[in-house]
């Protein structure tokens, strides 16, 4: 497919042919254009189900839920608590699979009680870039992964999302909390709330895209390169070192690598992945 808007008509036809859809709703850029699109095509016949857990963040399903209320979407709510599934705590490098196969299992469950012949889920080309053992949860419980068969990719989800309107067009990447973990350090609700805290303190200082990764006691703050002088300025950097060590951190460390997107997989061999 040669042009954006092609893709957004192959993307159109991909979901009008499913006939009714739940959609996984987090709020962030790829799934909030799923559940637009979605929903311009089969109006009442595409719902959203979002789940809530300690790794999404109060913001985050705020932001989701008002969404929904806005464009006059049907959203649905569900418990998925990742650290009750077993063998996730202790952070293993199939930690994504095991949530996604419950999270599609509770969506599904949804959508066949209420007659929707399809869940589909916002994974976009650049996904198949990465160690994403989520998509294999995605493939053996039948979900679609409409933004992908369309060959769309993130940049030009931006683009769409932004010629539509979408208040997500420019809103930061986001990921689950429990992805701030190096692989095989046990995942506990306080260490996901010191993530978050420590997250929310960044963004209020104005930093548009960051991650907190955790090392034991260390975190290791990502931000755009671009924004490394702000967060050196004297007040800002004692602001940021006092919060995260009364957080609990031992150290507080700047990667010099800035924000990118699963940065933990770097520690893992070609075998692993």
């Amino acid at each position: 497919m040669d042009t954006l808007q092609e893709k957004y008509h192959q993307l159109q036809e991909n979901l009008r042919s499913l006939e009714s859809v739940a959609v996984a709703f987090s709020g962030g850029v790829d799934s909030t254009l799923l559940l637009r699109v979605a929903h311009d095509v089969l109006g009442d016949e595409a719902i959203a189900v979002t789940a809530r857990s300690c790794s999404f963040p109060e913001r985050e399903l705020n932001e989701a839920k008002r969404f929904c209320v806005e464009n006059g979407i049907t959203q649905f709510l569900c418990d998925s608590e990742e650290l009750n599934i077993e063998g996730f705590r202790q952070n293993p490098r199939n930690r994504c699979y095991l949530c996604k196969r419950e999270l599609f299992q509770m969506i599904w469950t949804i959508a066949r009680l209420r007659g929707f012949r399809a869940v589909v889920e916002g994974s976009n080309l650049d996904d198949e870039g990465d160690y994403r053992p989520g998509l294999i949860a995605v493939r053996e419980m039948g979900v679609r992964s409409p933004l992908r068969e369309a060959e769309l990719n993130k940049a030009e989800i931006r683009e769409l999302s932004r010629q539509l309107g979408l208040p997500t067009w420019n809103k930061q990447s986001f990921a689950c909390l429990s992805s701030r973990f190096v692989y095989g350090e046990t995942i506990s609700e306080e260490k996901l709330r010191m993530v978050d805290r420590a997250e929310q303190l960044l963004l209020d200082l104005g930093f548009r895209q960051v991650r907190v990764r955790v090392h034991g006691t260390i975190a290791r703050i990502e931000i755009l390169p671009e924004e490394f002088e702000k967060l050196m300025a004297a007040d800002v950097r004692e602001k940021v070192y006092d919060t995260l060590k009364s957080l609990g951190f031992s150290y507080v460390a700047l990667d010099l690598g800035g924000y990118r997107t699963g940065s933990m997989n770097e520690t893992l061999s070609k075998g692993d992945q």
